[in-house]
């Protein structure tokens, strides 16, 4: 038998957590003195509060502890379920990181309000492209709804270009349209010539000319290029213009290090 210190310390919990896993029926003392009313444990019972420790630490309600344990959880299924909380948890630890990175995108634009330095702008004709591309559909705009989205799709498409023998005659670009409810789609895609024959299960499509496009190069990661897209918006406003769209992503060189991409954007225009 085991003192409730000496059952703490090797349980590795606080004598105040055993004492309420007794009050509510989780973990009962092997034995109470009924003259001091002193706890007592036995090593047995550590397997229980393992099992405790474990499941409270998975995000179950001491209640929901209770019952797992009634059914007599096997160590295996316990297994199971820690490998699953932990693949919930580092979806979220992700997710949670993709946001922080928004955010700190968008502070970044908020403090580079009224500081920025004057914007090399072009206005030029962008000729028709035809492309083989892949698409899916985003949440949002939000990079931590187009990341996820947009990287698997040139993954997959650089993919079933070299399958097929397929070769880009330009840089690679991505482009977004509205969806229902407030969704995004989103297009992977990669000049090619000819008419696309043996491309591989990708789409062929013809993107129209720009009669007129604004255009402005963006230099380094796609998760700062908010503040490059709201800088275009705002030149176009400045110079009596308006969008007719949602502006093309065109990537001219993505080296290994995001630091060093160079983007061009292009917004098609017309006079305001």
């Amino acid at each position: 038998m085991f003192s409730i210190g000496d059952f703490a310390r090797l349980g590795l919990v606080s004598v105040r957590m055993l004492r309420h896993y007794d009050a509510i029926g989780l973990l009962r003392p092997a034995r109470v003195d009924p003259v001091s009313g002193y706890r007592s444990y036995q090593a047995a019972q550590l397997a229980r509060l393992n099992r405790i420790v474990a499941l409270k630490d998975l995000g179950f309600t001491l209640d929901q502890v209770s019952r797992i344990l009634d059914d007599k959880v096997s160590a295996e299924e316990l297994h199971g379920m820690v490998r699953l909380r932990r693949a919930q948890l580092e979806a979220q630890i992700s997710a949670d990181l993709q946001r922080l990175q928004g955010v700190e995108a968008r502070l970044r634009m908020i403090e580079e309000e009224g500081a920025m330095q004057p914007l090399e702008v072009i206005v030029k004709r962008v000729e028709r492209v035809r492309v083989a591309e892949l698409s899916g559909q985003a949440a949002g705009y939000e990079p931590a709804d187009i990341t996820p989205v947009i990287q698997p799709l040139f993954e997959q498409l650089w993919e079933r270009a070299q399958a097929t023998g397929l070769t880009p005659v330009g840089a690679c670009l991505a482009y977004y349209l509205d969806a229902a409810d407030g969704a995004v789609s989103v297009h992977a895609a990669m000049p090619i010539a000819g008419d696309g024959e043996g491309a591989g299960g990708l789409d062929v499509v013809d993107l129209p000319e720009l009669k007129q496009a604004a255009t402005l190069i963006h230099r380094g990661p796609m998760d700062g290029v908010g503040a490059s897209f709201q800088a275009l918006a705002t030149w176009v406003e400045d110079n009596g213009f308006r969008a007719l769209g949602l502006a093309r992503e065109v990537y001219l060189d993505c080296p290994d290090e995001v630091a060093d991409w160079v983007t061009e954007l292009q917004m098609e225009i017309a006079p305001a």
